[in-house]
């Protein structure tokens, strides 16, 4: 799914374009017991109630594709029958009317779910009309033909409040505040299937993460049964060994400053596609190339690829560079450029020593106080 697709699907989680049909949900303490468990016509939600549970929805629609919104595929074996797409398939087509299929799929998250403490299951099933769209891209309610039928699931911390004084009109006092144990903004989540090219794509699913080093990779194997994929960290870091096992002792400063305003410069030129922008082998290789790595250091290329991050694999280009800032790091010293004028910097070597030139045009402070000379 891209960007597009995205918002179009959160689009929906408001009163006014709501496809939400049914809600549930189970309360899970932090020895993996279910406390409470809800069943319910989401149209029959107090409005005070169901706009925060838009916001929950949102949230787990948020955020950037590829870092908190990986688009993964079900391996073959588990299209299979008895595999976990076809399990995810039953619970949607069961409209989540299934008490036994539900409870089946609490207790896949319960025992995938690596969480110390509460949290609180949520599941929906929606079943969205697809607009047709005219050629100026103008929505046409009336000339839809798809309905685009999914659960989406969201995983919320319950933590308890702060401690605290508050006011109590009441007894017009200052007092003790009462503590509550709060659903917090999801921390996972998922949407099933998924939303490709404004349609129904049973081969994929969209899977959320709040915080992008933490996959939970039990839950994404044993509940999604999708294979899982590297985290942004993991991607630069994949895209570093590229460099360095090819480049090896010729790995210089004024290559790896090109390669990254390369990339910056590919970035831009995609910034307002709403597709990410993706980097397979043929594209890092033109990458390095242009950026001026010599050709004898490119003949091991495809192999280390291959080994490195898999010859039918690509990378975000988002994920493997920071377009804000350009850093270079010593043992002691850290400088931080901006990317636009990487160019004022500069390796050199002086008495025999190699130092980092930076170039001073007019002005120069030092913890904030300004240096004349």
């Amino acid at each position: 799914m891209n960007k597009k697709e995205v918002l179009e699907i959160r689009k929906q989680f408001s009163p006014e374009n709501c496809t939400i049909t049914r809600i549930c949900g189970c309360y899970v303490d932090h020895e993996k017991q279910k406390i409470l468990e809800l069943k319910k016509a989401f149209l029959s939600m107090p409005e005070d109630e169901a706009f925060k549970y838009f916001d929950i929805f949102k949230k787990t629609l948020s955020g950037t594709i590829g870092k908190n919104l990986m688009n993964m595929e079900f391996p073959l074996d588990e299209e299979k029958p008895g595999g976990t797409q076809d399990f995810l398939l039953k619970l949607r087509e069961s409209r989540l009317e299934d008490e036994m299929l539900v409870e089946e799929f609490y207790d896949k998250v319960i025992e995938n779910y690596i969480y110390a403490e509460n949290y609180y299951i949520i599941l929906i099933h929606a079943a969205y009309d697809i607009p047709g769209k005219s050629s100026d891209n103008t929505e046409m309610f009336d000339a839809s033909d798809e309905v685009y039928e999914h659960i989406m699931c969201s995983i919320c911390p319950v933590n308890l409040s702060k401690a605290g004084l508050s006011y109590n009109a009441a007894t017009n006092s200052i007092e003790d505040r009462i503590r509550d144990w709060i659903v917090d903004a999801p921390a996972k989540g998922f949407l099933f299937p998924a939303f490709q090219d404004r349609s129904t794509d049973i081969h994929n699913i969209l899977y959320y993460t709040k915080k992008p080093e933490e996959l939970q990779p039990d839950l994404i194997e044993n509940v999604l049964g999708s294979t899982i994929p590297l985290t942004a960290k993991d991607q630069q870091e994949t895209f570093h060994a590229i460099i360095s096992d090819t480049l090896g002792d010729e790995c210089d400063y004024e290559v790896v400053r090109s390669i990254h305003d390369n990339l910056t410069e590919l970035i831009e030129e995609h910034r307002e596609a709403p597709e990410p922008l993706e980097l397979s082998r043929p594209d890092v290789k033109r990458l390095l190339e242009k950026s001026g790595v010599p050709d004898e250091r490119m003949e091991s290329f495809d192999k280390d690829y291959e080994e490195i991050v898999g010859e039918k694999k690509s990378l975000l280009a988002t994920n493997i560079v920071n377009t804000k800032t350009f850093q270079i790091e010593t043992p002691d010293v850290i400088v931080k450029v901006n990317p636009e004028r990487s160019d004022l910097v500069e390796t050199k070597l002086i008495d025999g020593r190699k130092c980092l030139v930076i170039a001073i045009d007019d002005h120069l402070e030092v913890n904030g106080i300004e240096i004349v000379k």
